[in-house]
């Protein structure tokens, strides 16, 4: 089957949309589909308003009529809902083509934190973006809920997975490191609630991987944290793996991957429990979850990293993928007595 996916997040950018579309892509293929990705790589970019690290297309419609008219696509998946993703909503609308897509970011509460635009007024055109869509996928039941709480229809799940093998256990480096290792991955960026983490009196050391726009900002502010700039996703299991906690301060996350994936290398989450961490963190196992962020990162020093790695090997990519699969449409409508058609698993 030939798939289509649609997306506005692609390499240089390093977040859990790029790693998920591109394992997803890996697993497609090996379960015999022949997955495209078209995404904004040749096109004239800009950068996003308040994220200059993220380059978005400019004018993509030719690109996406091009390569969606040569690849006469099976089934079409639209994965973000910048440019790119207009664009191919605009070609499913124009050839009256069906589609999927897909919700990973809280959007109206990011634009919210930066503007004074209300999150109702985005929702309201999020509703409308994915109005069309036979599926709109979201990564966790309590997302779910949220979305259709405000008005979004066939909102359905598609999970995330961990590649286990990779992001596993190993020797700690106790080197030159103050114990205990507090540790933070992700965007530096006001709507990560980095700040809550950053503030926090707790013993030991704090760790900083990723970068954004509040990161020299926040340097200089805390200048007793160590800021280590961003890093490959391929060298964050030895980062993971120093950590005796990792603190996930975020408030408006869909998943959060890189909890599982530190969860899959035996480090216990803090987190507040709130959509994303209460679906991902098993509080008291994997995890701890407090309104109190400071209590939550010292009662998940007590926890086994045994059982932290256990509650990890629930997640596969093989799993979300077959999840995914399962909620895609025909892009054409073609009927066999009176049915529409499935798609294969």
């Amino acid at each position: 089957m030939r798939i289509a996916i649609v997306t506005d997040a692609a390499p240089p950018q390093v977040n859990g949309v790029v790693n998920t579309i591109k394992a997803t892509q890996r697993c497609l293929q090996g379960l015999g589909h022949a997955a495209h990705v078209i995404d904004p790589a040749g096109l004239e970019t800009f950068a996003c308003p308040t994220y200059p690290e993220i380059h978005l297309a400019r004018n993509p419609y030719p690109k996406v009529e091009q390569a969606l008219d040569a690849l006469q696509p099976d089934c079409i998946h639209i994965a973000t809902e910048g440019p790119m993703g207009l664009a191919a909503r605009r070609y499913c609308a124009r050839r009256r083509l069906d589609y999927t897509s897909s919700y990973h970011t809280r959007f109206p509460e990011y634009v919210r934190s930066r503007s004074l635009i209300p999150a109702a007024l985005t929702y309201r055109w999020l509703r409308w973006f994915h109005g069309r869509s036979k599926a709109v996928m979201v990564a966790t039941a309590g997302m779910q809920r949220v979305l259709e709480a405000r008005g979004f229809r066939n909102v359905v799940l598609w999970g995330r997975g961990v590649d286990t093998g990779y992001f596993r256990p190993d020797a700690q480096d106790y080197a030159c490191i103050a114990r205990p290792l507090f540790l933070y991955v992700g965007r530096v960026a006001v709507e990560k609630n980095i700040e809550d983490f950053l503030r926090l009196d707790l013993p030991g050391t704090k760790w900083v991987i990723g970068d954004g726009p509040q990161r020299e900002q926040l340097e200089r502010h805390y200048p007793a944290v160590r800021f280590l700039g961003p890093k490959p996703h391929e060298e964050l299991a030895a980062y993971y793996n120093c950590a005796d906690v990792f603190v996930f301060p975020s408030r408006t996350d869909t998943f959060g991957l890189v909890m599982a994936e530190a969860m899959a290398c035996g480090v216990p989450v803090a987190a507040y429990p709130v959509e994303g961490p209460l679906d991902v963190v098993v509080h008291g196992r994997s995890g701890i979850l407090d309104k109190n962020l400071g209590n939550a990162c010292i009662d998940a020093l007590r926890l086994n990293r045994d059982t932290v790695r256990h509650c990890a090997l629930r997640y596969s990519w093989n799993a979300a993928t077959r999840q995914f699969l399962q909620n895609l449409h025909p892009a054409r409508r073609r009927h066999v007595g009176g049915t529409p058609c499935s798609v294969p698993v």
